[in-house]
């Protein structure tokens, strides 16, 4: 979009996104509330006892320790039993993870990490094992109703609650879990995650205000060489205003950092003091979708390369590839690539961040596919007919780096199949590949 009627990007915080890439928060939360759970259901059951002693109500105290006795067989049976449950249901899904990391690429484990599903299983499973073991710390070994001080009623009831709900969790988890080792909703979930950055960031074009003032200096990078994976840009945005200046995102998000090279330039005063530029960019080991716009074709490029490598040979899921390749490229045809300036209140420009231009995008999604693509005349057949599509949506001023893959696209072809009616066989658009 343009910087007119520009409106801040609607990204996640930084800490969430990071807290989303763990593993380790949720089921350590939930143990939390499973202790804090079992706390309050304590102490209603012994206000229940206390309130049933006062009225001399006996025989009802008798009647829910009996009750309990009969439930306590459960509770440790659920307690004994939870802890090697849930040991052999993950480790089936880390075999199945394994599997179709391998099959598809390695980059698909993070899309098993992030799983809400996954994570609220492994909770839930989790705080039922240890509240059942404090369920059982409750039980008393006096049956005498004037002594009785808490009969674990509820807490008995919650047990059986969180049991019902682990086995309906587990067949959630269960089909989430198959669905992980298919084709289809693998490339389908990282579409929509790519759909999701595109329109959580902004997209820019050219500035539109004059010269950007002369640079003034830079911002070296002080911490651990990684891959720039997240930019807090409300943060930058309101340094830059306090400072006066204008700051430029030098390396683009997933590029490779190493301490010492530049990271920020400013634009028309003084640097900001390292304190104020603490924790507004970060790196990691890997890339993420929560701001890099371009991650999502890498990863459905390298399943399609995998796919059409000789030891896989599975043109198929390479052309369901390159149809989301062309999915995601004609919702950004006609949308200004290129730089993107971040505004302040006052609608001044403080931020400007590079993202990928149309031509990156295109050879991204393209280039590496079509070198591989030439003995498969499925792939060859569903390439064109994306790129026809594709310079069909995109103007005259984009069908530069279409057509250009299309011509090498057939080129190849023709010195790779010598076969007359074969080459026009191979070279005939089809947006099913064959069929």
């Amino acid at each position: 979009m343009s910087d007119r009627g520009y409106r801040p990007p609607r990204t996640l915080s930084p800490l969430r996104e990071r807290l989303r890439e763990t593993f380790w928060f949720a089921p350590t939360l939930t143990l939390v509330c499973a202790v804090v759970l079992w706390l309050v259901a304590s102490a209603v059951d012994e206000q229940i006892v206390a309130y049933l002693q006062d009225e001399g109500a006996y025989d009802e105290i008798s009647d829910l320790v009996s009750i309990a006795e009969d439930t306590k067989t459960i509770v440790v049976t659920v307690s004994s039993a939870m802890m090697t449950f849930i040991g052999v249901v993950f480790s089936i899904s880390l075999v199945a993870v394994q599997m179709a990391s391998g099959q598809l690429t390695p980059r698909v484990v993070r899309i098993f990490v992030r799983s809400r599903i996954s994570k609220l299983t492994l909770s839930v499973f989790l705080a039922t094992f240890v509240f059942s073991l404090l369920v059982l710390s409750s039980y008393e070994s006096t049956a005498d109703p004037r002594r009785v001080v808490s009969v674990p009623f509820v807490q008995s009831i919650l047990t059986a609650v969180l049991v019902g709900l682990s086995l309906l969790l587990f067949i959630a988890y269960v089909s989430s879990t198959l669905r992980l080792m298919q084709v289809g909703p693998v490339v389908d979930r990282i579409t929509r995650d790519s759909f999701h950055v595109l329109r959580r960031m902004p997209v820019g074009g050219p500035q539109e205000e004059g010269v950007l003032p002369a640079e003034s200096g830079q911002i070296p990078h002080a911490g651990r060489a990684g891959v720039l994976r997240d930019v807090n840009v409300a943060r930058l945005v309101r340094v830059a205003r306090r400072q006066g200046v204008v700051l430029r995102l030098i390396p683009r998000l997933g590029d490779f950092v190493v301490p010492g090279t530049p990271v920020l330039a400013v634009h028309g005063g003084d640097a900001p003091g390292p304190h104020a530029l603490r924790y507004t960019v970060w790196v990691g080991v890997e890339r993420t979708l929560h701001q890099d716009l371009a991650f999502g074709l890498r990863q459905l490029s390298d399943i399609a390369l995998r796919a059409l490598s000789p030891a896989v040979n599975d043109p198929t899921t390479a052309v369901q590839c390159l149809d989301r390749i062309v999915q995601f490229l004609a919702a950004v045809a006609k949308l200004p690539l290129g730089v993107v300036h971040h505004r302040d209140r006052k609608g001044s420009v403080r931020l400007i961040q590079d993202v990928p231009e149309w031509a990156d995008l295109v050879d991204l999604g393209f280039e590496e596919i079509r070198r591989c693509a030439t003995d498969s005349p499925q792939v060859t057949r569903r390439l064109l007919a994306g790129i026809d599509d594709l310079v069909a949506l995109a103007g005259p001023e984009r069908q530069g780096p279409l057509l250009r893959h299309r011509a090498l696209l057939v080129q190849a072809v023709e010195r790779t199949v010598p076969d007359a009616a074969e080459r026009e066989f191979a070279l005939l658009p089809d947006r099913q590949g064959i069929g």
